[in-house]
């Protein structure tokens, strides 16, 4: 089992709350100019039940009611944001909830900037991982959330879970040589994933008709039972060849084997 990332690419939510969405385009600029990658963007109103649904946490505490009620106000930005630390970066970057206490404490933060008091303050960020998790889904139903890894860990992954299997279907393809090597390098990898789908014992099911005197039917099942990944490893394997090839640049993989990952991706899909 791989360690924990050192260096990873985290994701967090923000948004612009009603009060300054006249200012949206500014504090995305201020966004990018952190180094931040807004993944994914969009406005939109709520109303006062998703409101009260995005915000459960909090419920029964005394704003709690002016809370739902402002931010089903107006319009809203929300953004998924990404950089190393995404999470405390952009709370560090809004500042203090209250609008107050951020002009005496950080004067350049969003919040100093453009709030005005404890609920109108501009912005809100996530403060956990469970807590980015949790409401980038609800704002974003089925994004990914998990952190990607990237520099050394992203090459110690691929040593360890790719490359083992390349190195020996590239062996295999100077053997063979065959007409064809984009077409046989997908055959290959298809039939040696690792983590494919494996056959167990076949169970007998013995069902009782109950209009048959008492007779058996007997019906086979195989069973399938799936090593860590399941089906969606050789889309991983690809993907992760093609992520270091263009991506990361300490990696040096030929064109082909480039346009062999695409054409193993293109036909597993089919």
């Amino acid at each position: 089992m791989m360690p924990p990332p050192q260096i990873y690419v985290e994701k967090t939510l923000a948004v612009i709350k009603p009060d300054a969405i006249h200012k949206a385009s500014e504090i995305e600029a201020m966004i990018l100019e952190a180094g931040f990658t807004i993944i994914k963007k969009k406005r939109l109103h709520l109303s006062p039940e998703q409101c009260s649904d995005f915000y459960a946490e909090h419920f029964g505490k005394q704003f709690f009611p002016s809370l739902t009620a402002f931010m089903s106000s107006g319009d809203i930005v929300v953004m998924i944001l990404a950089r190393n630390k995404a999470i405390a970066c952009w709370r560090e970057m809004i500042g203090p909830t209250s609008s107050e206490k951020a002009r005496e404490s950080r004067p350049n933060s969003i919040r100093a900037v453009y709030g005005t008091d404890d609920l109108k303050n501009a912005v809100h960020g996530s403060y956990s991982f469970s807590n980015a998790e949790r409401e980038i889904h609800f704002m974003f139903p089925g994004e990914i959330v998990e952190p990607v890894p990237v520099g050394q860990q992203a090459k110690d992954y691929l040593s360890k879970f790719v490359n083992p299997t390349l190195l020996i279907g590239l062996t295999e393809l100077c053997k063979k040589k065959p007409a064809d090597p984009f077409l046989w390098l997908a055959d290959w990898l298809l039939k040696h994933n690792p983590n494919q789908a494996s056959v167990n014992e076949e169970i007998v099911v013995e069902i009782l008709e109950e209009n048959m005197a008492h007779k058996y039917i007997h019906v086979k099942l195989k069973v399938l039972s799936y090593n860590k990944i399941s089906t969606l490893t050789i889309f991983i394997f690809c993907y992760n060849m093609l992520y270091v090839s263009y991506c990361v640049y300490y990696f040096c993989w030929n064109k082909q084997l480039i346009l062999s990952c695409l054409f193993i991706l293109k036909k597993y899909q089919a």
